[in-house]
């Protein structure tokens, strides 16, 4: 169970590497939401196609983004649309789209049609291991918390200890953290969780029993940091 999914790196990972029998994902940004049901309803071969026709420049991008109604598929790849043509792929309020991209290559910096493409048709062929429940992960999370065969992939947005990156990049970013660590603490299958290496988030993890592991990532923007794993026995990580 991914209960922040987002992009849904691990869940998807999951279900590709066959780790898992069932992946569930949730995800409260109606948004991103809007491309997991699409793709749980069948919808991936016609969002593919339209990825694969979309003709890229200023004025056709300016023009899809600003249409506010359509069918769940049509709202679900112009939410790939911006993502991929906005600033740092940031779909929060007031985000703005690319300027200069990378190698000077402008809005269709991050635009690559055919991985997209390719991407989207593959998650489509393992849709029926993959259930999606567009609604809060906490609650989603107290829902499976007895199961001991259910291991949790715990993302949230970082706004704990005063943190401001969860703010700028997610629409929904008010998070109860204590009460997702106590969640957490009550579960009886295996979890990890992920969050910025800072020192209140270090000193919630000791009050409630967990272990933590700083390992290095990089950002968007390709600055080296430090993320912090969560969890009760993290010695394969060290």
């Amino acid at each position: 169970m991914e209960p922040f999914a987002g992009g849904a790196i691990i869940g998807l990972t999951a279900a590709f590497e066959g780790l898992a029998d069932r992946v569930l994902l949730v995800e409260l940004d109606e948004q991103v939401a809007s491309v997991w049901r699409a793709l749980a309803d069948g919808e991936a071969e016609w969002i593919a196609n339209r990825i694969m026709t979309f003709k890229m420049t200023d004025e056709s991008i300016a023009e899809e983004l600003n249409k506010c109604r359509g069918s769940l598929r049509e709202i679900a790849f112009r939410t790939l649309l911006r993502n991929r043509t906005s600033h740092g792929g940031i779909m929060a309020p007031g985000a703005g789209l690319i300027k200069h991209g990378e190698n000077g290559k402008g809005i269709t910096s991050r635009w690559y049609p055919h991985t997209l493409a390719r991407r989207i048709r593959d998650i489509g062929r393992i849709r029926d291991k993959i259930e999606f429940v567009h609604g809060d992960g906490l609650k989603v999370i107290r829902e499976h918390s007895e199961e001991p065969d259910t291991v949790f992939f715990i993302d949230p947005p970082y706004t704990a200890a005063g943190k401001k990156a969860g703010t700028r990049l997610y629409a929904h970013n008010e998070l109860d953290h204590e009460r997702l660590f106590t969640l957490a603490e009550s579960l009886k299958g295996d979890f990890l969780m992920t969050y910025d290496n800072a020192e209140g988030v270090r000193e919630m993890a000791v009050r409630h029993g967990f272990q933590t592991v700083a390992v290095a990532m990089k950002n968007t923007h390709h600055a080296e940091m430090d993320e912090l794993l969560i969890g009760r026995d993290l010695g394969w990580a060290r």
